[in-house]
């Protein structure tokens, strides 16, 4: 299939601040008289052809490793008074496919890497190189995981240089492809396969070349990226993915290369999922990522755009469950996030909550429809049956709004996520168009914050606390009977949104009084 040429510059243009970094590197170079050439390498050189900015530098030395390089680095900045900064090096592990040691800095605010070029030699029976030594540009380039990605930019000549002889025409041509065969590429770092589909998604007109696909979906490769990536350089992959521009492209490459249980691995002892249950779970990650921009992007912030992609990705999975080794049982999500993806704990708990508030969202809607429909399925699911009862609410209004008001009560900033959730429902229903998706969310939004009047609740302050409480009821200490009178007079308070202090212990000590009678 061909592809659109993609607008490719002929010259790399620097900001002000690459070209005051490159000037002092060059500077240095030139007074401690080392002799090495310096050579930007892999997704800059790719982002600035492109005309896209990029803040993630490498830069590749011929004759030094990246720790000797830095350090002569922060001695020259220190001797010529600008601030130095901490060097970090970042070990090779080539049991992980991480073969260079990487040293990192700090230089006028953004990090540099520092890398020599390399040159690998394997053992017949190994993928683990038996001998490293620097290498030459072209040996570096060949090494690299993708054409686009091997082109370098002579800080010295201000020139890029193409040693594979392809990188130009396959950016032209949005071809994603390895310099070596796809094979050999994958099997040094099946983590490449991952990499090529992230810059595939990265933006339109990349293609995947079919035979890195071939590849990427042989039983050899899948069989080396389960035993030999770690689990942080995945998730670390998987969450650009998900930030990226288009995470649900993404994620359909993933399941065409068979790849999606292999990334997001559940635990020996889970349940197995249903049958296309990968299929389901990027059909709700596409959905949810097509209404966001219909729906208004300002909508969400960048963290709840993340975590809504995540969730709506693993909303398939919602209901099946795990034993940890203390025989506890846990959402699969959370072992998806904690163990699969290596990511924060959090995450996981914030998708969970969205689950549950999705869960706990679905029988409020009919409430929000112009035939509106039976409170009691949404009381009994929130638990708080009783509370309304107690309050004598009658109105639909009334109800809705104490229903409503728990709901958010306890999921806060993310009852926009959960209603996104629900608007992704039946993603495959082509009944259900975008527009009739997002004239449902809007509806059900502006019913919440401006009929019942209850958004950010979660900030309103009870009009009587455990103290209070206690004090009039004439209660001899606090406990579960606090707690439950709390609950109702956040209750009563929903109901009556101009209600008094005064009017809400009137009614509070006439409940007890009949309760108690």
């Amino acid at each position: 299939m061909s592809t659109p040429s993609l607008q490719v510059r002929d010259n790399i243009e620097l900001d002000e601040t690459e070209e005051r970094i490159f000037t002092l590197l060059l500077k240095m170079i030139h007074q401690c008289n080392l002799k090495t050439e310096l050579r930007v390498a892999g997704g800059w050189v790719r982002d600035k052809l492109l005309g896209q900015e990029c803040k993630d530098i490498d830069i590749a030395l011929e004759n030094m490793t990246g720790k000797d390089f830095a350090e002569n680095v922060q001695k020259y900045m220190t001797s010529v008074g600008e601030k130095s900064q901490e060097i970090a090096v970042i070990g090779s592990n080539p049991k992980q496919s991480k073969h260079l040691e990487t040293a990192r800095m700090r230089i006028f605010g953004l990090w540099i890497d520092f890398v020599n070029l390399r040159c690998e030699e394997y053992s017949d029976n190994s993928r683990i190189p038996s001998d490293q030594k620097f290498g030459t540009p072209e040996q570096d380039a060949m090494r690299r995981d993708l054409t686009i990605n091997s082109l370098f930019y002579n800080v010295s000549t201000k020139s890029v240089e193409d040693w594979t002889n392809r990188g130009i025409d396959d950016l032209k041509s949005g071809i994603i492809v390895t310099p070596l065969p796809p094979m050999e590429t994958l099997l040094e770092d099946p983590l490449r396969g991952l990499r090529a589909i992230r810059i595939c998604a990265k933006r339109d007109g990349f293609i995947l070349d079919e035979g890195l696909k071939e590849a990427a979906a042989s039983d050899e490769v899948r069989a080396a990226f389960a035993t030999k990536i770690s689990r942080e350089r995945i998730g670390a992959e998987i969450d650009l993915m998900i930030c990226g521009s288009h995470p649900a492209r993404a994620m359909k490459d993933i399941c065409y290369l068979k790849w999606f249980w292999d990334v997001f691995s559940l635990q020996p002892q889970c349940e197995p999922p249903s049958e296309g249950c990968d299929k389901a779970c990027v059909a709700y990650l596409d959905c949810v990522c097509s209404l966001v921009p219909v729906i208004g992007r300002t909508t969400f912030d960048d963290e709840q755009r993340r975590l809504s992609y995540y969730a709506a990705m693993f909303l398939p999975l919602g209901k099946n469950m795990y034993r940890d080794k203390k025989g506890k049982v846990f959402p699969v999500v959370n072992y998806i996030f904690r163990y699969s993806l290596k990511q924060k704990v959090s995450d996981a708990e914030s998708v969970m909550k969205i689950h549950y508030a999705f869960e706990k969202f679905l029988p409020l809607l009919p409430h929000f429809g112009s035939n509106g429909g039976d409170v009691q399925q949404a009381e009994d699911d929130l638990g708080i049956g009783e509370y309304v009862d107690d309050v004598s609410v009658t109105s639909k209004e009334s109800k809705l709004r104490v229903l409503t008001g728990f709901l958010l009560r306890e999921v806060k900033d993310f009852w926009r996520v959960a209603l996104l959730m629900c608007c992704a429902q039946d993603p495959l229903d082509k009944n259900f168009t975008l527009k009739d998706r997002r004239a449902f969310f809007r509806r059900v939004e502006r019913a919440i914050v401006d009929d019942l009047g209850l958004d950010k609740v979660w900030d309103v302050k009870p009009l009587l606390d455990g103290n209070a409480i206690i004090k009039h009821l004439q209660l001899k200490s606090g406990g579960p009977v606090v707690s439950k009178w709390q609950r109702k007079v956040l209750a009563w308070q929903l109901a009556h949104p101009s209600g008094t202090a005064g009017e809400c212990i009137e009614w509070m000590m006439e409940t007890h009084s009949s309760n108690y009678n």
